[in-house]
């Protein structure tokens, strides 16, 4: 085979195994559109701006979750590549149990020091009382989410992410439904956003289960001792504890960044964490292209092919290079639409607006730097992936403070972009180093 026609093949290997994981992307990500479109439009902005005000602290236990399953993901297809099936089974015993009870007890926490955490983000007092019954119950949905994403990432990395996919789907659906019954008919407002949420998201988790259980029967598992494997657990931490510490101190971060954001008052929390909820879906396709060319990577590093795993990623930088661009284009033609669809008053929208042009045309950086660490990844190198992350926090938040009074409330942007400049060089300098072995 050429190298032309290897690099098609693998461009479409690559697209047919990411396409369902950018949908149920999508599809997760519509959990919070829905829950920000009703609240926003029969609530108001206020109640919008409270659902806004969790996000960051919300998403610090998402992005841990979701960062140490990645690891799992890259560890199940080396081990998938190997065709060491056994050890995939003790991949998803172990951590489906350790996931789910880890995280049972963070979120008993945080419903705990729910109003303390609020008060010293300084949440403004006008949206206090609806971020904080948002807060108490979302959490509650936290270990749903573990045990969803664990069984997620060991399908993946076997090749199936459709399966993924339908469980969103599904949950989706579901959300959509109670949403509107608990907000629009029943008038629960930003709690009854919360309670149709957790509902969806225990929906996708026992459908993904009951899936797995009866299509691999290799992954069936009992609880007890057998389930619960020493190796796999130093396995597992060795591959997911990198990117979930990176995602976990950058969630941080951001924690520190919404507190940042709070100082710029009740409009430009609404419209920014508004624009950052539409950006999330934006970004999907290139996380998650970035999060198949590790699995391909990983799977194709596993069976000794590193030719094919070349293959893959320059695959993966062409088609991030032209979807980033397709983004940056839609995001500033459409952005201020997107926006106001959430019931924002015009000045809102203008600030969102403006926060769209600011970091739109960095996209394409952002882009490349996903596809360059989905390489890394892929071949194990977690730990400088993840530390490249945290290093590349430390530029935003830094250039938050430092650039203030140079951009205003648009700093917030301006400080992200050039975190994705600062990261992508040092991946492009480690890959070089990389290779050069």
């Amino acid at each position: 085979m050429s190298e032309a026609a290897a690099t098609k093949s693998a461009a479409k290997a690559l697209l047919l195994f990411t396409l369902p994981l950018i949908m149920s992307g999508l599809f997760q990500q519509i959990f919070n559109w829905v829950d920000a479109f009703i609240v926003g439009n029969v609530e108001g902005e206020l109640a919008l701006a409270g659902i806004g005000a969790t996000t960051s602290l919300y998403n610090l236990f998402v992005t841990v979750i979701t960062g140490f399953t990645s690891g799992l993901a890259v560890l199940s297809a080396q081990l998938f590549g190997r065709r060491e099936k056994d050890r995939i089974r003790k991949v998803l015993s172990t951590y489906a149990i350790l996931m789910g009870a880890a995280f049972l007890l963070i979120a008993a926490a945080g419903i705990l020091c729910a109003e303390n955490i609020l008060h010293r983000m300084k949440t403004p007092e006008h949206i206090f009382g609806s971020a904080e019954s948002y807060l108490r119950i979302i959490l509650v949905g936290i270990p749903f989410l573990a045990v969803y994403n664990t069984y997620s990432a060991v399908l993946r990395g076997i090749g199936n992410s459709r399966v993924p996919f339908i469980a969103v789907l599904i949950s989706s659906g579901v959300n959509v439904v109670l949403d509107l019954l608990f907000v629009a008919g029943l008038g629960y407002g930003a709690a009854g956003a919360a309670i149709a949420t957790v509902l969806a998201q225990a929906a996708m988790t026992v459908y993904v289960i009951l899936y797995t259980c009866r299509r691999y029967p290799l992954l069936r598992f009992r609880l007890g001792k057998e389930a619960l494997n020493l190796k796999t657990i130093r396995q597992g931490v060795h591959f997911g504890a990198p990117p979930a510490i990176q995602s976990g101190i950058s969630s941080v971060g951001s924690v520190f960044l919404q507190q940042f954001m709070n100082g710029f008052g009740e409009q430009t929390v609404a419209a920014i964490t508004t624009a950052y909820r539409i950006d999330t879906v934006i970004f999907l396709p290139i996380i998650n292209f970035g999060s198949g060319i590790a699995t391909m990577v990983a799977q194709n590093i596993g069976a000794g092919d590193r030719k094919r795993a070349g293959q893959m990623f320059r695959s993966g930088l062409i088609l991030m290079t032209v979807i980033s661009l397709a983004l940056t284009m839609l995001v500033l033609a459409l952005g201020g639409h997107l926006i106001a669809m959430f019931g924002l008053t015009e000045a809102s929208v203008a600030i969102g607006v403006r926060f769209f042009r600011a970091i739109a045309g960095f996209y394409v950086v952002y882009g490349l730097s996903m596809a360059v660490r989905g390489f890394l990844e892929g071949n194990g190198d977690m730990f400088f992936s993840g530390a490249a992350g945290i290093l590349a926090l430390l530029v935003r938040i830094a250039g938050s403070y430092a650039l203030k009074p140079v951009f205003d409330n648009m700093v917030v942007a301006y400080a992200e972009a050039f975190s994705w400049i600062f990261l992508l060089a040092i991946l492009v300098l480690r890959y070089w180093r990389f290779c050069r072995r």
